[in-house]
């Protein structure tokens, strides 16, 4: 077992801190950067740097809204109605995934719209990027002493103070499933696919390992499973249809 004493403060400069939860979002929207203008080099997006920036500034938007309204909405909602000041908190934590990947999609699409552009191919190039900067995400949950599993006594169980038993790692299992998922968007990428079939399986397997690991979660649970887990189950059916019934066996053009 080990007790947990990180800081979750990278920098702290007087009154300016750098924290390692800000960190994970500006490498995500760098990455997302990255990717995207990778993407116009090539000929493959019909968007201009300035274009890009602007996207690049939607999706930080979209998650960092749609991930505390679903947090403040589904998890700790009595907390806030009690201390309101509390919802502009972002970087003490408290970020919900389902709300942030909701957030992200409909800011992409809201800007596919305007710039009358595909959402899918949008949606299939941000993909791994996604997935790079929430697994990011959860390495500062773990830093942050927050969202630590079940009880347990596994050998590498964590202890956080004030508390005197021992937990799962819940944040490092996630973490660890989400670099695996971006390393396989990554290997999807690498050959020309129909539009959606990349972010279609970002749905699936996100959905697949959220519901398996959120067992170990520490968390109140609605008719046996946890809100995650239904929002999950959702996921997976959905993408689980329709990559069967609009991609097919292969998958490609």
């Amino acid at each position: 077992m080990w007790v947990h004493n990180l800081d979750p403060v990278l920098v702290n400069l007087g009154p300016l801190e750098i924290r390692y939860y800000g960190l994970a979002y500006v490498l995500g929207a760098l990455f997302a950067y990255w990717m995207l203008e990778r993407a116009r080099k090539n000929g493959h997006l019909a968007l201009t740097k300035d274009g890009i920036s602007d996207l690049v500034g939607w999706l930080v938007l979209g998650v960092l809204i749609g991930s505390r309204v679903f947090y403040v909405l589904f998890y700790n909602l009595s907390f806030y109605i009690d201390n309101p000041l509390k919802i502009f908190a972002v970087w003490e934590g408290g970020m919900a995934f389902h709300g942030g990947f909701v957030g992200i999609v409909l800011a992409t699409y809201l800007f596919c719209r305007r710039k009358k552009l595909s959402f899918f191919h949008i949606a299939d190039i941000l993909s791994a990027p996604l997935m790079f900067a929430l697994a990011l995400g959860r390495i500062a949950n773990f830093i942050n002493g927050e969202l630590f599993g079940k009880i347990t006594n596994v050998s590498w169980c964590v202890i956080v103070p004030p508390e005197s038993v021992c937990r799962h790692p819940y944040q490092l299992y996630d973490g660890l499933k989400r670099f695996l998922l971006v390393g396989w968007l990554m290997y999807l990428g690498r050959e020309k696919r129909q539009e959606g079939f990349i972010f279609w399986n970002l749905v699936l397997f996100e959905g697949l390992g959220r519901f398996a690991l959120d067992f170990l979660k520490n968390e109140f649970t609605v008719l046996l499973l946890t809100p995650g887990q239904w929002m999950s189950i959702v996921m997976v059916v959905v993408a689980g249809y329709v990559l069967w019934t609009r991609y097919g066996v292969e998958n490609r053009k």
